[in-house]
């Protein structure tokens, strides 16, 4: 059996998630799902239509909401109960961070970023490295194998299984396991009012946008277009963005059926979270910007007169 982690956030599944329980299936063996915190009880039947039988909750009172650390104890109790063959989860951030824990506290490996998984003795994985750049074939020597799925990797399929049964149990977790959580929110969507992780189009900027003004024909373009704005790590350190809207390895990893890169020369760290968009089109006045080399479409030309003549022609065609 192997076990899924389920990232939420108060209930709203992460769907991340529903990628890596499809990873899992693949795997060939039966698959049971685990939810930290109570709010994820509702998430039984989209489980369950993802292939897992049963949805296991770990609920505790000091659990309100995202504690990585008390996640990680969880896991621990419930891991050593079922003895699954491996545990995983999705390759955010959030994935990594639990199972890093569940990983410490059985003092055992842990493989992030998988993109391939052969369980046996020892396991074998292939890991993304260096945002994508470099893909490690390693063996884990581990009777358990503790791994996260790369982002996008892998398509999620339904199913369409019947809703998972629910196990409730309650962690036995120590003063400590509490001390990391979260104090505050903001609302972690951009001025849209949608996330980069649901948006099916984004418009990002970089330094070339050449300040806060400047992303004001970048948010026209991404109304217009049913989208959000993105933006790289320079602009967000320079302050002309939230980090909410940071697109990259040290941001959000994104996958948008459309994707504009307008002035942004193409750091690795932005693209290892935007390369895996369906369609990418550039706007950039250096043809030699590192951008261009994943571009379905390229635009050499200042994205101060092309943005414009952009949204002018879409409205056009839009009638």
């Amino acid at each position: 059996m192997i076990l899924v982690l389920i990232d939420h956030d108060r209930g709203v599944i992460d769907p991340l998630s529903l990628r890596a329980l499809t990873a899992a299936r693949k795997l060939g063996h039966d698959i049971e799902a685990v939810v930290i915190g109570s709010d994820g009880t509702g998430l039984a039947a989209i489980a369950g239509e993802y292939g897992a039988k049963v949805l296991h909750v770990g609920a505790h009172s000091a659990i309100t909401d995202y504690t990585p650390m008390a996640s990680g104890r969880a896991l621990k109790d419930l891991v050593g109960k079922l003895q699954p063959a491996a545990v995983l989860a999705a390759g955010s951030p959030r994935g990594n961070e639990q199972l890093a824990h569940l990983a410490a506290f059985l003092d055992i490996p842990m493989a992030a970023e998988c993109s391939e998984i052969t369980l046996g003795t020892p396991h074998h994985v292939l890991r993304a490295r260096w945002a994508g750049n470099l893909i490690e074939s390693a063996n884990v020597h581990s009777d358990l194998l503790v791994a996260t799925v790369v982002s996008f990797s892998v398509e999620p399929e339904s199913v369409q299984g019947a809703a998972a049964s629910v196990a409730q149990f309650e962690p036995d977790l120590q003063p400590a396991d509490t001390v990391v959580k979260i104090l505050s929110r903001d609302s972690g969507e951009t001025k849209g009012g949608v996330t980069l992780s649901d948006a099916k189009v984004i418009v990002s900027g970089g330094r070339g946008v050449g300040g806060p003004d400047g992303f004001g024909n970048l948010e026209e373009l991404a109304g217009l277009l049913g989208g959000t704005v993105g933006c790289s790590r320079v602009v967000t350190s320079s302050g002309w963005r939230p980090h909410a809207e940071q697109v990259g390895q040290t941001g959000t990893k994104v996958a948008p059926d459309l994707y504009i890169a307008a002035g942004i020369s193409g750091a690795m760290q932005h693209i290892a979270g935007m390369k895996n968009s369906k369609t990418i089109v550039v706007i950039n006045t250096d043809p030699e910007a590192p951008i261009l080399r994943y571009a379905d479409y390229a635009i050499i030309g200042d994205l101060h007169q092309v943005l414009p003549a952009l949204t002018s022609a879409i409205r056009q065609a839009k009638g």
